[in-house]
């Protein structure tokens, strides 16, 4: 899920984002050796990154759909624990869709930009999807299970329903 629609995360992947985002605000000057010096190059490299990441910590802080549960209905969308089969090899995967690089898991994860996520969302289990690779390989999988990442914690039961909707965040400040 992209700008409009809001991006899932969980709440422990929010409270971090916030955390770094505090952080790199907190360097407000980074030291820029003269031009001619040998680390200049290096120095404006980093800062750029660093700007960079700002920014892109702003926006998925300001889209964020926090740890909410989506519907357990089995259909394939952020916020939601998949397990997949592929078709070719048989081997099972289990992952999380959701914001790549907002969630620091155990378990993968996989956004729904990646060929794979973007193939799978919205998919009901026993559904198969074709996606091509980046090297260009075309892949088939198939759905096995899809259930919200809340109901995968230990101590929660499958079926348990959820009243929470997502929600919006509000926007990061500055």
């Amino acid at each position: 899920m992209t700008s409009s629609a809001g991006i899932w995360m969980t709440s422990q992947a929010h409270d971090r984002l916030q955390t770094e985002l505090q952080e790199l605000l907190a360097q407000r000057h980074i030291e820029m050796p003269d031009e001619d010096s040998a680390d200049y190059a290096r120095s404006q490299a980093l800062h750029s990154a660093r700007q960079e990441r700002i920014r892109r910590i702003h926006h998925l802080l300001s889209n964020a759909l926090i740890g909410q549960n989506p519907p357990d209905d089995g259909i394939a969308e952020p916020g939601m624990v998949l397990t997949v089969r592929y078709d070719d090899t048989e081997q099972v995967e289990t992952f999380l869709l959701a914001a790549r690089e907002a969630e620091d898991h155990e378990m993968e994860v996989y956004s729904t930009q990646s060929p794979l996520g973007s193939a799978i969302t919205g998919a009901r289990p026993g559904e198969r999807r074709i996606y091509h690779t980046p090297s260009g390989a075309i892949m088939a999988v198939t759905l096995l299970d899809a259930v919200p990442y809340a109901l995968t914690a230990p101590g929660k039961a499958r079926g348990q329903s959820s009243r929470d909707l997502p929600v919006r965040a509000r926007p990061v400040t500055s």
